[in-house]
């Protein structure tokens, strides 16, 4: 399954709408995917599973680009 992970860089500072970053990683669950992302010392902020017609309109955006496990 693909998810799209929304993220602060910096965990120390207050998130702002307009520095949240995104990136999409493939894994079986939710839970795989914040373990993956535990030692990047990223502020998690939403996992959202991409399928269907979501999963269609996020693969056509230019930055597009899976991360593996």
């Amino acid at each position: 399954m693909i998810y799209k992970v929304f993220y602060q860089e910096n965990p120390l500072e207050v998130p702002v709408r307009e520095n949240t970053k995104s990136l999409y990683i493939e894994a079986a669950s939710e839970r795989e995917v914040r373990f993956a992302l535990k030692d990047r010392n990223y502020n998690v902020e939403f996992v959202q599973l991409l399928e269907g017609n979501h999963l269609t309109y996020e693969q056509a955006n230019e930055n597009f680009i899976v991360e593996k496990q």
